[in-house]
């Protein structure tokens, strides 16, 4: 048993080593080397070595990582070798854009459902998907047991509808709106906001 949890800062590395080796399979490979992988991340190969040790051994000297044991590996570490329902709450453009994208399924996501409070939007379509009255989404999470959300709604409203996700018993929230939320800690935010990636990209502009 690890005597310490592994650093969160590790964690969010893993998957972009996932990433990456996805990338290579397309390719073709089999073997690689935390050296190929670093190049390709900007990452140092030790760094790599490092955070994978952190998790066991999976290669050996000289000759590298077998790509798809790895792979299959790491979606074991992160709990996508399974499929997650989500949900999305928010349709607006953003909410439009995450409904069409069709690249959460083949990365262990799908979404379920989408959710709105705009009587406008309500039975329209949005991704193939019927937008749903958001004040019906705490049965529904509640009924299929969902536990992952996307939050795509404007800022003023984005902690009123974590309040109620968390209800339901959603327990990881990816939080698109530009605000940041109070949550119990049992209950994992992750935040996208581009701006926020613009600012630290200007810091180094000359």
């Amino acid at each position: 048993m690890r005597s310490s949890p592994v650093p969160d800062i590790v964690v969010g590395r893993l998957p972009l080593y996932l990433r990456a080796l996805a990338q290579m399979q397309a390719e073709g490979k089999e073997i690689t080397s935390s050296q190929e992988l670093g190049e390709r991340l900007g990452i140092s190969s030790a760094q790599i070595r490092k955070d994978l040790s952190q998790f066991g051994e999976f290669g050996k000297q000289g000759t590298g990582y077998n790509i798809g044991y790895l792979s299959d590996q790491l979606k074991g570490i992160l709990k996508v070798d399974r499929v997650w329902d989500v949900v999305l709450v928010g349709v607006g453009d953003l909410g439009r854009a995450l409904a069409n994208y069709g690249g959460f399924l083949d990365r262990g996501f799908r979404i379920r459902s989408i959710f709105d409070n705009d009587p406008k939007k309500i039975g329209k379509q949005a991704g193939g998907f019927t937008i749903q009255n958001a004040a019906d989404l705490d049965k529904q999470i509640q009924a299929a047991g969902i536990q992952v959300a996307m939050l795509a709604v404007p800022s003023d409203e984005a902690q009123g509808a974590a309040d109620r996700l968390v209800e339901a018993g959603i327990r990881a929230i990816l939080n698109y709106a530009p605000t940041s939320l109070s949550v119990p800690t049992s209950v994992r935010v992750e935040y996208i906001d581009p701006v926020l990636h613009l600012q630290h990209m200007t810091y180094h502009l000359p």
